[in-house]
C-alpha cells in the first residue's frame, strides 16, 4: 500500500492553516472537476485524490491522527494485514461542511458515486487508517466486493424558486420525485429565513437504498426571485424611501414598508442628507429555525425635491436663499 501525502496532493505545507487548506482545495476542485474535464481520466483521478486529501486535512481530528501516523504508517499497515482494525478505524465517515455563502466541503461518498458510479471514492490507504474496510492481505481470499455490499440510496437534488415574501414566511411545496419508472409526490415545508443558494434537506425522500440500506435524501436548492423594492444582504434588508426636503432639513417622521406587510414609522433626524442610510432594528429576515431572531431593515433616504412651487413657496425659498448668502458673506 502506498502512503498518501495529502499535503502534497493539495500543494500546501504541513504548517498550513485551515484557511489555506480550504483555499487550496477549492481552487483544485474547480480545476479538476469532471464537469469541467469530461472524459479526462487523469483529471478524474486527481479530483478523487483532492477530495480524499481534504476529507482528512479539512477535519481537525482526522488531520491530527494523520500527522501522528507519520513515519509509523508501515507498522500500522502490518497490523492491518494481521487482522487488527487499526488505531484510527472507527468506521465513521466525517464530511466537512463549511457554513455561509461560498462554503467549502468535501464531497460525500454518495456524491462521488453519482459521478463515478460504483467505484470506491476513497483509496485503500484511507480505508485502512480512517475507517471502512481495510485492504486484503496478500494470499488471502478477497472479501465481498465493496460494490456488492448494502448501499445507501443516492440523494436527489431539485431547484426551488421562492419570492422574498415566501422566504420570510416559509412556504409549502409539492415535488414529483421519479424513480424506477414511478412518480411519487412529496410535500415539503420550507422554513422561514432560507437564503438564495440554501439547500433544504428532506430526509429519506431520495432514491431507495440497496441491500436493505436507508434511502437517500432529497435536497432542494433555493433560488430567490429579485424583489421590486427590497434588496437582501444576509439577514438584512435594504429599501429606498422618499423624504420631503422639509422633513430632511427640519427632521420628522416618514413611513417605511416592511417585508411582512406592515408600515413602520421612521424617525428622520434634522439635516438628513440625500442617500443617508437609517436603520430599523429587527425588521429584516429571520434566522432559519429562530424566527424571533431577525436582521435589520435599512432605509436609504431619497430627498424629494418639489417639482413646482406656488408663489408663496417661491417667496419663502428666495428668503431662505438670501439668508444663506448673508450667512456665507458674514462668515468670510
Amino acid at each position: 500500500m502506498e502512503f498518501k501525502d495529502y499535503y502534497a496532493t493539495l500543494g500546501v505545507a504541513k504548517t498550513a492553516t485551515e484557511k489555506e487548506i480550504k483555499q487550496a482545495y477549492r481552487k483544485l476542485a474547480r480545476k479538476f472537476h469532471p464537469d469541467v474535464n469530461p472524459g479526462d481520466k487523469t483529471a478524474e483521478s486527481r479530483f478523487k485524490a483532492i477530495n480524499e486529501a481534504y476529507e482528512v486535512l479539512g477535519d481537525a481530528g482526522k488531520r491530527r491522527k494523520y500527522d501522528e501516523l507519520g513515519a509509523n504508517w508501515r507498522q500500522y499497515e502490518q497490523a492491518q494485514q494481521q487482522g487488527w482494525p487499526g488505531p484510527f478505524a472507527d468506521g465513521a465517515w466525517t464530511v466537512n461542511v463549511g457554513g455561509g455563502e461560498g462554503g467549502v466541503r468535501t464531497m460525500t461518498e454518495e456524491e462521488m458515486r453519482r459521478i463515478f458510479g460504483d467505484q470506491d471514492p476513497f483509496s485503500d490507504f484511507f480505508h485502512a487508517f480512517f475507517g471502512g474496510a481495510p485492504p486484503e492481505p496478500q494470499g488471502r481470499a478477497p472479501r465481498q466486493g465493496r460494490g456488492a455490499r448494502s448501499r445507501r440510496g443516492r440523494d436527489v437534488e431539485q431547484d426551488l424558486e421562492l419570492t422574498l415574501e415566501e422566504a420570510f414566511h416559509g412556504a409549502t411545496r409539492r415535488f414529483a420525485v421519479k424513480q424506477e419508472g414511478h412518480t411519487r409526490s412529496v410535500d415539503v415545508r420550507i422554513p422561514p429565513g432560507v437564503n438564495d443558494g440554501s439547500r433544504v434537506r428532506v430526509t429519506g425522500e431520495g432514491e431507495h437504498g440497496a441491500g436493505g440500506a436507508a434511502a437517500g435524501d432529497l435536497y432542494l436548492r433555493v433560488h430567490l426571485r429579485p424583489h421590486p423594492r427590497f434588496e437582501r444582504r444576509g439577514r438584512d434588508l435594504y429599501v429606498h424611501v422618499q423624504v420631503p426636503v422639509t422633513t430632511a432639513v427640519l427632521g420628522g417622521e416618514t413611513e417605511v414598508p416592511s417585508i411582512d406587510g406592515k408600515h413602520l414609522r421612521l424617525k428622520v433626524p434634522a439635516s438628513t442628507q440625500n442617500g443617508q442610510v437609517l436603520r430599523l432594528k429587527a425588521h429584516g429576515m429571520p434566522a432559519v429555525g429562530r424566527q424571533e431572531d431577525r436582521g435589520d431593515l435599512y432605509a436609504t433616504v431619497d430627498v424629494r425635491l418639489p417639482r413646482s412651487l406656488t408663489p408663496e413657496q417661491t417667496r419663502l425659498y428666495e428668503a431662505l436663499k438670501r439668508l444663506e448668502e448673508d450667512s456665507t458673506q458674514s462668515s468670510s
